[in-house]
């Protein structure tokens, strides 16, 4: 953590110095890889009501730059929940200030944060009123920044985690609609039921992946992608995709054995490369291969490349 013998960093040209003096005393005397230490430039509370806090989050995203530009091979942490503290009880704003907050950190180069996944919007889903105003604070883009977020935090004082149920209005949407919604905000309530009726509404089962169910999760991608969504929320959105395509498989299997052709188009070996525990788009690809009647070996997850050569290649006995 970037402190020193005066206490904490929280200027950017404090942080980076600090940063850069661990950096030389952990290499040069502790004899640590560079590459293995992780330095936390200290997030602070913004939005206080005190001046001189107004800069906190700037000067942690300007400092997150610096040091992944000026220290080779450093990564950088940082706990996010202190930036929203001084909205504690309003869950939506501090969302909200999360989101908007890691969006900008995560594009200076921050590499990981700790941070509840719970207490996470969707970047591009937080209202338009509320996304200027926290954008302001954060950024310190105007000296009435705080005044104005507090003039509408009240009229998002909900608690953020449970607005996605709690607002049913989505329930009324066309069904590749609701599998969207479900799948971005990561709701399995009742992707069950409506994966069920884009089935009955399908001439094959296998439409619905490759129709409503990966669509959704494009656009889950883009939003990643875009660093609108954060980790933990593709996760969650992974394991509803999973539920869907749990209820899906056995029409599947039913629809491929009464089509009576059990020759193989061909055989896929599957697997995640060791340091890869994330298997779930592994697994639907290979239901979608199989009930294009191709044989699938997979391997599992965390395979070493060597096995994953040997089983695709094996040696041959001399």
């Amino acid at each position: 953590m970037a402190f020193d013998e005066q206490g904490q960093a929280d200027t950017v040209e404090r942080k980076v110095d600090i940063c850069k003096r661990a950096q030389r005393l952990l290499t040069e005397q502790a004899g640590l890889p560079p590459d293995d230490i992780v330095f936390d430039p200290n997030i602070f509370a913004v939005a206080t009501g005190i001046e001189e806090h107004s800069n906190y989050a700037v000067a942690y995203i300007e400092a997150v730059k610096r040091i992944k530009a000026e220290i080779p091979g450093a990564r950088v942490s940082g706990g996010v929940s202190n930036v929203s503290f001084a909205f504690r009880g309003n869950d939506t704003v501090r969302e909200a200030i999360h989101a908007v907050f890691l969006y900008h950190a995560i594009a200076a180069g921050m590499d990981m944060g700790i941070v509840n996944p719970g207490q996470l919007a969707v970047y591009s889903e937080i209202p338009a009123e509320l996304l200027e105003r926290v954008e302001d604070v954060v950024m310190n883009r105007r000296p009435d920044a705080t005044e104005r977020l507090l003039e509408i935090a009240a009229k998002y004082s909900g608690t953020g985690a449970a607005r996605p149920e709690a607002d049913l209005s989505w329930r009324q949407m066309p069904v590749t609609d609701r599998l969207t919604h479900a799948l971005v905000e990561g709701i399995d309530t009742w992707v069950v039921e409506d994966t069920e009726e884009a089935r009955l509404a399908a001439a094959h089962p296998i439409e619905v992946i490759e129709g409503p169910l990966m669509a959704g999760m494009n656009t889950v991608g883009d939003l990643f992608g875009a660093g609108k969504m954060f980790l933990p929320q593709v996760v969650k959105s992974a394991r509803v995709m999973k539920k869907a395509v749990a209820h899906l498989v056995p029409y599947l299997e039913a629809e491929k054995a009464a089509l009576g052709d059990t020759r193989p188009r061909g055989k896929i070996l599957m697997a995640t490369v060791k340091g890869d525990v994330h298997d779930i788009g592994k697994n639907i690809v290979g239901v979608v291969l199989q009930c294009n009647n191709y044989e699938v070996l997979d391997l599992g997850v965390m395979v070493p490349a060597t096995r994953i050569l040997e089983t695709a290649r094996p040696r041959r006995s001399t």
